[in-house]
């Protein structure tokens, strides 16, 4: 099992033992109180529909008890059925109220449900993509999958059918025993004595299934865990015939999660049934009692029959009770893990006070910036750099020289822990998030594509840009010609990733965004590490334009990435250890030379 499983394994270990109970966990509360308050009022109008429904449900048998007794009478001695009728009215009055009132309910709770859902999933979505990188590259896929799938389907079992059987149940409980005492006490307490057995009977599922409940949440998500991670991964499972194995473990872990249901249905198979048998107990020895006291003279037959019909009512919610706690207790999990990612801090916060940069420059510089990721060592101890605007300057060093984390900083994908970034004077955490992207721009090697079209993905930083602006971006990179001569142009299907394109072209599609973008810093982060040396040649043609009047910094491996700057840094151990154009420094014999002789020889 890998660490990740472990650590999707122990995080639902620990969000589940420390919520049991929904109602105990404040940020919970905070979360679904923030979720309801908008719809106070239609929720008021929902618990007088509801109060109304059970209402004219708990009519039924006392009319039919005073049917029997108050109408029948007459009717045998010759009076007429009048009474009868007027009851019998009554009755169908309460059913079509009871009926046009859970109608009503079920509509209601079910629109203020969706809308709760909707904006839940709304939030989630929009604080996903706000949290900092460093929060993204500690939270695996999979986790995010579980948090937009099965923690918000937890949460809309909770409030399509949870909370309408809770307060049914709770209603009709409380009602149907305060009618059994009011028609007769001595039949009441004994249709009652067995409530305590029912209680006991109800704690014990509930401990049973919530352990069982416990289990089934941590096998699920280790089966979407190895899911999500080997269809991420699945040209290395390919590529190493990882198949078998990834399968023998898929296998193993879905068996523990049909253990896990298993083990919860043979609860309810036992609970469910456990309830039916009190509940006939309970009517047998009250039809027997009450059959006596009949005989008699103490209870009338229509009080007899009504007893038997409340009984009826006050079993069945004892069902719904129970399984309004399974989706508590499974709606409780997610909301904790939810509220927990709801209220995670970005690690880059947007400004208090923005400052206004109507127009960037593009002018760059470091002063005394240390970094380090989390309690690692320091990346860049004390480290001052200044960049004009509009130059080109390449990064090159080896791995772990700090040249990405360099690229990260002015991208404001981490804050540093000491000193400052700035652009144009102006400190990169005193800019609010849309003037950074506007004026700071990277591309990296990856240069991912959305499912889409090449027009949508050009257009991907400017939305509203019309099609003219996208293909003269195109067209100024040079890549025109070749989406041109797409099945569709530039309306053509870029598949999964790009996966339709070659890598070549999807750089080409980045860097037309970037163009069409038009930042006033571009950052490439080994952009042209994976291209081979014919691609490399029609994006290298493309950078020339990409770059011109712009600040650029350029991270790369490739040497011949380098050749188009004004000026190359060679870092070492978090520090700039050689500063130069690269004519000069390639004439010299500092680590650049070194490094552009190596480079050389590799070509012949």
């Amino acid at each position: 099992m890998s660490d990740s499983w472990r650590g999707v394994a122990a995080e639902n270990r620990d969000d589940l033992s420390e919520s049991v109970s929904l109602l105990l966990r404040a940020r919970s509360r905070r979360l679904l109180a923030g979720l309801l308050r908008p719809h106070r009022r239609a929720i008021a109008v929902l618990t007088a529909v509801i109060v109304v429904s059970n209402a004219a449900g708990l009519a039924m048998p006392y009319l039919v008890k005073t049917g029997i007794d108050s109408g029948i009478p007459p009717m045998a001695r010759g009076e007429g059925p009048g009474l009868a009728l007027t009851i019998v009215g009554l009755v169908l009055l309460a059913a079509l109220t009871q009926a046009l009132t859970r109608q009503a309910f079920l509509y209601m709770a079910g629109r203020i449900g969706q809308d709760v859902l909707l904006e839940l999933r709304r939030r989630v979505f929009d604080h996903f993509q706000r949290l900092s990188l460093s929060f993204h590259e500690k939270y695996t896929s999979g986790r995010v999958i579980s948090r937009l799938t099965s923690d918000v389907e937890a949460i809309a079992e909770l409030l399509d059918s949870g909370f309408d059987g809770l307060v049914t149940a709770v209603l009709t409980l409380c009602g149907t025993a305060v009618m059994l005492l009011v028609l007769d006490v001595h039949l009441g307490l004994v249709a009652l004595v067995p409530l305590p057995v029912l209680m006991l009977f109800t704690r014990w599922f509930r401990r049973e299934s919530s352990a069982a409940y416990r289990r089934t949440r941590e096998a699920v998500a280790l089966v979407i865990v190895h899911f999500v991670e080997s269809m991420t991964g699945i040209r290395a499972v390919q590529a190493f015939r990882r198949e078998p194995r990834n399968q023998e473990i898929f296998q193993r872990l879905n068996a523990d999660y049909r253990d896990a249901n298993t083990r919860g249905s043979r609860l309810v198979a036992v609970f469910m049934p456990g309830i039916k048998l009190i509940g006939n107990v309970t009517v047998a020895a009250v039809l027997l009692y009450g059959g006596w006291l009949a005989l008699r003279g103490e209870v009338t037959v229509g009080v007899l029959a009504a007893f038997l019909l409340y009984l009826r009512q006050f079993y069945e919610p004892m069902q719904e009770i129970s399984q309004f706690y399974n989706a508590l207790q499974s709606a409780g999990a997610a909301l904790e893990k939810l509220s927990g990612v709801l209220e995670e801090r970005p690690g880059v916060p947007e400004p208090a006070r923005p400052v206004p940069l109507p127009r960037a420059a593009g002018g760059l510089r470091f002063e005394r910036v240390e970094f380090a990721y989390g309690a690692g060592p320091p990346v860049l101890p004390a480290f001052d750099l200044e960049i004009p605007a509009g130059q080109t300057v390449a990064v090159v060093g080896t791995t772990g020289a700090g040249k990405t984390t360099l690229a990260k900083l002015i991208a404001r994908f981490y804050d540093p822990v000491a000193g400052r970034v700035l652009l144009d004077g102006v400190d990169l955490r005193d800019l609010d998030e849309a003037t950074l992207r506007r004026h700071v721009v990277m591309v990296t090697q990856e240069n991912f594509l959305f499912s889409g079209t090449v027009e949508d993905n050009v257009r991907f930083g400017r939305p509203d840009a019309p099609m003219a602006a996208v293909a003269e971006a195109a067209e100024a990179i040079g890549a025109h010609g070749y989406i041109a001569s797409l099945p569709q142009g530039y309306g053509t299907q870029v598949g999964k990733r790009g996966g339709r394109m070659s890598a070549g072209q999807r750089q080409l599609v980045a860097f037309a965004r970037a163009f069409l973008a038009d930042p006033a810093v571009l950052i490439l982060d080994e952009a042209t590490s994976s291209l081979d040396v014919p691609s490399e040649r029609l994006v290298q043609r493309a950078l020339r334009t990409v770059l011109a009047d712009r600040t650029a910094l350029i991270i790369a491996h490739r040497l011949s990435t380098v050749e188009i700057a004004d000026r190359v840094l060679v870092m070492e151990g978090g520090r700039v250890v050689e500063d130069g154009p690269p004519d000069r420094l390639i004439a010299g014999s500092g680590r650049f030379a070194r490094l552009h002789r190596a480079w050389l020889d590799s070509l012949a």
